[in-house]
């Protein structure tokens, strides 16, 4: 049976929702982030913003100065999460069959729907209930599977949509840039195009052995995806992989205490993150950044989880010893925790053996 499955993306969500709710950034660059006088790191930018080639995850400073007129607004995550929510019940209303992927996308298998016969039809009606109810735009890419819905809801960005039908798949990738690749990253893009590797086309043109010894196991996704085969169902509940928290700092830390009590910060969110989700993991991991951006990462795996701060705390005070960080002065310092288990997990263990 062919699938019809919609991947829905926000159109510069936070930016959106900060000039919808304010008027006045209406048509304006708008940042969404920290601010520039010190080290903060642009989360969105409206598409105003973007003309001037300003970017999520780039220093608000370079922000600045590729945009002079750019207006700064602190994030306001609490809202865009209730927008979230309505958007979800939209989804909700067509599908039960959901896969959040942020805040902000999410693919929808909509196989069953009444109107799946009318995909295009389908799509801008989800599109349109979104608009009506939130005041925002989102986009769509419609096709029989995820990775092609990925790649074709930026076609037409923003408020938009764009329709790959099974029988147009394979050509469809043809004339497809690889960087255009959902699930090929930069990396591996500059050593495809020294491979001689510049479009679909040109995947489409090695065999699955000869990708397996270029790429080693990613060569069979490659395959796939060149030939527009993903059988990957859409997942109502993501298993999430780990939770960490990290903190870049107004100036650099440069003494141990100082070093010692941030830490304890990041400790102490990283623990409410945790408990909020009924989370607990055996990998502890620290990340640190130096003035000079060199970072380096140091984990260590335990024998039971650390289930209170204090455990956690312990663990990260080892690792902070182990990376032997007084030595210079600290910019950016992050926890995580990984290798996650939820209280279910915990049950099916202690379940004797029939």
């Amino acid at each position: 049976m062919k699938r019809l499955i919609l991947h829905i993306d926000m159109d510069a969500f936070f930016a959106s929702v900060e000039q919808r709710d304010f008027p006045h950034l209406r048509g304006k660059p708008v940042a969404v982030g920290g601010s520039p006088q010190g080290r903060g790191v642009v989360a969105a930018a409206s598409y105003e913003a973007r003309a001037f080639g300003v970017r999520s995850a780039m220093p608000a400073a370079q922000a600045l100065r590729l945009c002079p007129q750019l207006h700064f607004v602190k994030h306001r995550f609490e809202v865009y999460r209730g927008v979230s929510h309505q958007i979800r019940d939209i989804f909700e209303a067509f599908t039960g069959l959901i896969e959040p992927l942020s805040l902000d996308e999410a693919f929808l298998d909509v196989t069953d729907h009444p109107d799946a016969g009318r995909p295009e039809f389908l799509a801008q009606s989800i599109r349109q209930a979104v608009a009506d109810t939130t005041q925002l735009t989102c986009s769509a890419g419609i096709a029989p599977n995820k990775f092609l819905a990925k790649v074709a809801s930026d076609m037409h960005k923003p408020n938009g949509q764009f329709y790959i039908p099974p029988e147009a798949a394979f050509s469809f990738i043809q004339t497809l840039p690889i960087r255009k690749f959902y699930g090929i990253g930069p990396s591996t893009e500059k050593r495809m195009k020294e491979l001689g590797i510049q479009t679909g086309g040109d995947l489409q043109a090695r065999s699955e052995a000869e990708l397996v010894q270029l790429f080693g196991k990613t060569g069979h996704f490659y395959y796939q995806i060149a030939q527009g085969l993903d059988d990957r169902p859409v997942r109502t509940e993501r298993i999430r992989k780990s939770v960490s928290v990290e903190e870049t700092f107004f100036t650099d830390l440069r003494s141990v205490l100082e070093i010692r009590r941030e830490l304890y910060q990041v400790c102490v969110e990283l623990d409410r993150r945790l408990h909020k989700h009924q989370l607990s993991g055996r990998t502890v991991s620290l990340k640190i950044r130096y003035e000079n951006f060199e970072t380096h990462s140091h984990q260590c795996s335990l024998q039971a989880e650390p289930d209170n701060l204090q455990a956690l705390w312990q663990t990260a005070k080892y690792l902070l010893e182990q990376s032997q960080y007084n030595r210079r002065p600290v910019r950016l310092l992050g926890l995580g925790v990984s290798n996650l288990k939820t209280p279910q997990d915990f049950e099916q263990e202690l379940l004797p053996l029939e």
